[in-house]
């Protein structure tokens, strides 16, 4: 299940970049996914189709390697659920919920089986690990051409205080030519 979410999240260009994934237990969950999300005011709606699709691929990868599908993607069809239901009635993007979510699964089926070999190896590597991170996806996945490399922040030279200083100096000399004056 948390393989299925990690591979298609992997391969969708505008899902949210993935950080680490596990399959230890969590309260009620059984395993988890942790993204990246950018910072972004506005949703395209290829990036909520993106997300939904991933969030699907954890049923999507029960049923291509199980042939079944339990009942632990509960919540994950409650979330897109929700998620369609805004896009038809409250962004209008769409007309029918159910169109979004049978194309979003269908996409998740088709994304897993096109890489059901690496599926296979990161399931594999989650029994074995239990919680892995984005590096391990890169051995198994390469490097994903989707996220974008943080770019070093330039450092901005702090001059606050030189001003203040040079301000200092001038009313300084505006005292003293005053004092002079007097």
């Amino acid at each position: 299940h948390e393989a299925g979410h990690a591979t298609a999240s992997w391969m969708l260009e505008h899902a949210a970049p993935l950080v680490k994934v596990t399959i230890v237990p969590r309260g009620l969950s059984l395993g988890a996914a942790w993204y990246l999300p950018e910072e972004r005011q506005i949703i395209q709606s290829e990036q909520m189709l993106d997300e939904m699709c991933a969030t699907l691929a954890g049923r999507a990868a029960e049923k291509i390697i199980f042939d079944k599908i339990s009942t632990g993607a509960l919540n994950d069809l409650e979330k897109i659920t929700r998620q369609a239901r805004a896009m038809v009635t409250v962004y209008g993007l769409n007309d029918k919920i159910s169109e979004i979510i049978e194309t979003q699964y269908q996409r998740a089926i088709k994304i897993l089986t096109d890489n059901k070999d690496k599926l296979i190896i990161l399931a594999e590597l989650l029994l074995e690990k239990e919680v892995i991170f984005k590096k391990d996806l890169e051995v198994i996945f390469g490097k994903n051409p989707f996220y974008k490399e943080e770019e070093p922040k330039k450092v901005i030279e702090d001059k606050s205080e030189e001003k203040l200083a040079k301000k200092s100096e001038k009313k300084s000399e505006i005292e003293n030519s005053s004092k002079t004056k007097e």
